[in-house]
């Protein structure tokens, strides 16, 4: 737990340092460091709440960053002047804001609001020099904010009608006017990535016609589409550097990040926003993934992320020379000096049958040491959700927890996403049950390895894992020895009706795949481990943090009182300056040592 976390990069205005978000002081701050290598310097040094850092302004050392409050989820945008002095440019009680991209010629920044209805994000341009600002989007219709077109006219909105179904649109600045891009029949999913640089294309993400999402193509003036670029994986991202020199494209490859990058060659019919890509051919790197790709203001350096299964994130920057690429710094070390990368395990990709024949994929972290003649517990790790995935890539609390001795299978259960579009609506109205069952199957597989102890398996997980462990200790009771629920769902009628405000955009959607607490009262009591507590009967952990917006202290505070109710171990951490997830290194290292502790006692 030593180990540092950092994420985002911006250059300097004369592109000579990097902005970035680290916790090595324990709790998130923000920091430069020289592209050539040093010291990290710090520029905030909040001791209470968790700063992070969004960017430099284009031409000087202003700085925009974000911060919460004890993680509440409402954060603010801030200015950090020359002087050091810091300034909330987006004041209010109980809002939620968040920074939408630069002007290209860095006069103006833009800002999304919920300030005038707690439901909606409304869209703000913000004047780099005087903070003024101008409505550019007044959303009463509850779009979900996209890209902007560079040349401002184009303001690209999402509609999520349900988790699998979606639309895009677009809202015309010049003429007021929004119009429907994507009528389709049937569940298809569209979402609205980049406009090109000369504002002719919208590129976006679908899965017509498909199992997994490509890169489209929309001409704004004559409505032709076209495919732009696909995989045999989802496309996840793409977008293009400031300049438009270069394009960046994401794939989620069976667990695994892979980013291509292009650069940009206006072809003769440029004028009519046609273009051609020469792919970039990127240096020899350690073993690991690229994440988190940035561009210099021009294009002359690239920084990334560089993160393998025995080592997080560090940050990269790449010279760029005459159109190829140079030379390849590592600026950061982030795996503490104590941690031997031998004494940490590659992650396996591993697939097993479910009851009915599905393929199930996951993540699977093996414990030196385990044989047939010294067996080793093991835990299916349940991912968030409901449609996320465990993929590859440094764990912290999974390496802790495999150091230990724990097997760890971290199960992509059918809703998942990366697998395709029929995977990931397996699960639709069904959770509770197939989605378990696949978690119950995940038991019998670890149960058939030959160096796996049958009898010390639990489970965990976090936010819909979290649930999933509920639901597995309430529902079938004779699976899993223990549970750890971190911040977990124990009553869905509860956290349906007490989704933040601002989820109202995708409050249909949410109830579609889950259930609509009026409506679907019925089902949603069956599926709520809470009205079935008297069932779970091993020993259970859960931790909670006070200000979670998501998965209210309540849901947790009613699981605790109803399972001690009959007698069944239950140790409860709560955590008064956390939200849904850990952002301070104090409450991760006690939260983890608690959960080793309750599985040593309860599990090995």
């Amino acid at each position: 737990m030593a180990t540092t976390s950092i994420m985002g990069a911006s250059f300097s205005a004369d592109e000579k340092r990097i902005l970035f978000t680290s916790n090595a002081t324990g709790i998130f701050n923000a920091y430069t460091l020289p592209v050539e290598g040093g010291t990290p310097e710090p520029l905030t040094q909040s001791t209470v709440e968790s700063t992070f850092s969004v960017s430099f302004f284009p031409h000087d050392d202003r700085v925009l960053f974000m911060r919460d409050c004890g993680g509440d989820e409402n954060y603010h945008l801030f200015l950090l002047d020359r002087d050091g002095t810091e300034r909330d440019l987006t004041p209010g009680e109980k809002l939620k804001a968040q920074f939408m991209g630069w002007r290209p010629d860095g006069s103006a920044f833009f800002v999304s609001s919920n300030e005038r209805d707690s439901r909606f994000f409304d869209l703000y341009r913000y004047d780099a020099q005087t903070y003024d600002r101008i409505v550019l989007y007044k959303n009463e219709e509850g779009f979900d904010l996209g890209v902007i077109s560079r040349d401002e006219r184009w303001i690209a909105l999402n509609r999520n009608n349900t988790t699998s179904d979606s639309d895009i649109y677009l809202f015309d600045t010049t003429a007021q006017q929004i119009k429907h891009l994507t009528p389709h029949t049937g569940s298809v999913s569209f979402r609205a990535e980049t406009f090109d640089p000369a504002s002719r294309k919208l590129l976006f993400l679908t899965n017509e016609g498909s199992e997994f999402k490509r890169l489209g193509a929309y001409d704004l003036l004559t409505g032709e589409v076209r495919d732009h670029e696909s995989a045999d994986w989802d496309v996840i991202t793409a977008y293009f550097s400031r300049d438009g020199r270069f394009r960046v494209t994401g794939i989620n490859q069976d667990g695994s990040i892979v980013i291509r990058v292009v650069e940009v060659l206006q072809s003769k019919e440029g004028e009519k926003g046609e273009w051609s890509e020469n792919p970039v051919k990127l240096p020899a790197l350690p073993e690991g993934e690229i994440r988190g790709v940035v561009f210099s203001w021009n294009s002359t350096r690239m920084a990334f992320y560089l993160n393998g299964d025995r080592s997080p994130d560090n940050l990269y920057v790449l010279d760029f020379k005459s159109g190829e690429p140079g030379q390849v710094r590592q600026l950061t070390r982030s795996l503490s000096s104590d941690i031997d990368p031998s004494d940490l395990v590659e992650a396996q990709v591993v697939r097993f049958r479910s009851f009915d024949g599905t393929v199930i994929p996951s993540i699977y972290f093996k414990p030196h040491g385990a044989s047939a003649s010294n067996k080793a517990p093991a835990i299916v790790y349940v991912h968030g959700g409901p449609g996320g995935q465990t993929m590859r890539g440094y764990n912290a609390q999974i390496q802790y927890l495999v150091n230990h001795g724990y097997a760890v299978l971290g199960i992509n259960n059918r809703g998942s996403s990366g697998y395709g579009k029929t995977f990931f609506t397996a699960a639709n109205r069904r959770h509770g049950r197939e989605p378990l069952w696949d978690c119950v199957e995940a038991r019998i597989y670890l149960a058939s390895l030959g160096y796996i102890d049958h009898e010390r398996i639990g489970i965990m997980g976090a936010s819909y894992g979290g649930y999933m462990t509920l639901a597995a200790l309430a529902f079938r009771p004779e699976v899993f020895k223990v549970g750890v629920d971190i911040f977990g769902v124990s009553n869905w009628l509860r956290t349906l009706e007490s989704i933040p405000p601002y989820w109202e955009s995708v409050r249909k959607a949410i109830y579609d795949e889950i259930g609509d607490p009026v409506k679907d009262i019925d089902f949603l009591v069956a599926t709520s481990p809470l009205f079935h507590a008297r069932e779970i009967r091993k020993p259970l952990m859960v931790i909670q943090g006070v200000n979670d917006p998501r998965v209210i202290k309540a849901e947790s505070d009613s699981i605790v009182e109803a399972v001690r109710r009959h007698d069944v171990p239950v140790e409860y951490i709560v955590f008064p300056d956390e939200g849904h997830s850990f952002t301070k290194k104090k409450n991760q290292i006690e939260a983890n040592r608690r959960i080793l502790e309750f599985l040593d006692k309860y599990l090995k």
